[in-house]
């Protein structure tokens, strides 16, 4: 146990040196019969004393400073209402006032955010709820009119052209809320554990029609033991997106694979696919939002899938990493940890 800080033992230790450096002179002055025994005890008493006081005062302030630790350590695990009493003078009590006023500033800067993503929610909610009532109804009209345009082909294909674009709105739509309210913090993941090898068959179900119609292969490969913690609906989502982004940037005769596998700390998800690849001057901005590369043949994506991807990954305490080769494929590589392995 720390009686004292390293200040505050080295005053100390020059304190008892000091005082013994004077006994001993007086000892050898009194031996020579220079001085008095009574002027040498009453030296030696008075030595004493001061020493006492001086451990007093040390080792009060000592429990001080070890009470501010453990006060300050009390508002970092979450008590907002811990502060150190400073009552008192001296530049020990200063820093204390310090401190409880920048405590003090992280509480209302706290309860601010706190309102402020309160605010948000409110706004996501009523833009959710305001863009897919007019999208739901476009689509309906849409269908009406397919239905009647069936002798007029260019009308047919005018509202076929029509309901993609709203699928992309749509899409977009979603997308974007999804993004807001995991930046808000609106997000509880509730999360349990998962078979891999499960969710990578949903992901294949998902992909398997658009893949037939393109002539790609969706090729999965893994232990069918292995499980993740994890909220199996967003994991879906963020998995979805990197599958999605490689049937879009492979061609016909191409294939994706998807395997998994499990190390000592980890469990590994790969996404991999042999179509155009990321150009390199891309590879650094892939996960920003809206970012759209030069060299991308695809013009339909709004680039919010591979962000809404990372941000659910990260939020899952997980990492996301991409290697491309320019004509030959890229590979994603999804890390989890285990929480059994921490």
């Amino acid at each position: 146990m720390e009686i004292f800080s390293e200040k505050g033992a080295r005053r100390l230790v020059e304190i008892i040196f000091g005082i013994l450096a004077v006994g001993t002179l007086l000892l050898q002055l009194l031996i020579r019969g220079t001085a008095s025994l009574p002027v040498f005890l009453v030296s030696l008493l008075s030595a004493a004393g001061i020493l006492l006081c001086v451990y007093r005062y040390l080792s009060k302030q000592a429990e001080i400073e070890k009470e501010a630790e453990i006060l300050v350590n009390s508002f970092l695990d979450g008590n907002t209402d811990a502060r150190i009493a400073c009552d008192e003078e001296g530049q020990i009590f200063r820093l204390f006032q310090a401190v409880n006023s920048m405590a003090a500033v992280l509480n209302a800067r706290a309860v601010s955010e706190q309102k402020e993503k309160a605010a948000l929610k409110n706004t996501i909610s009523d833009i959710s709820h305001q863009l897919k009532t007019p999208l739901s109804a476009l689509n309906i009209y849409n269908g009406l009119i397919q239905n009647e345009a069936e002798e007029l082909p260019v009308i047919k294909e005018l509202c076929g052209s029509s309901e993609r674009e709203l699928d992309r709105i749509e899409t977009l739509v979603q997308n974007l809320l999804k993004m807001a309210k995991l930046d808000a913090g609106m997000i509880v993941f509730e999360k349990s554990p998962e078979n891999i090898g499960d969710m990578m068959r949903d992901i294949e179900l998902r992909f398997a029609c658009r893949a037939k119609q393109e002539q790609k292969a969706l090729i999965l490969s893994g232990d069918e033991t292995i499980s993740l913690f994890c909220d199996r609906e967003w994991i879906l989502e963020a998995i979805g997106n990197i599958v999605k982004n490689a049937l879009d940037h492979t061609d016909r005769g191409d294939a994706v694979h998807i395997e998994w596998r499990q190390f000592a700390s980890i469990v590994q998800i790969k996404v991999t696919d042999n179509g155009s690849g990321i150009h390199p001057e891309d590879l650094y901005h892939i996960f920003k939002r809206f970012y759209r590369s030069r060299y991308s043949k695809d013009r339909q994506g709004v680039g919010l899938g591979l962000p809404l991807s990372k941000a659910i990954i990260e939020a899952h305490d997980g990492t996301i990493e991409v290697e491309s080769k320019l004509g030959k494929g890229t590979s994603f590589a999804i890390n989890f940890l285990i929480p059994t392995k921490l």
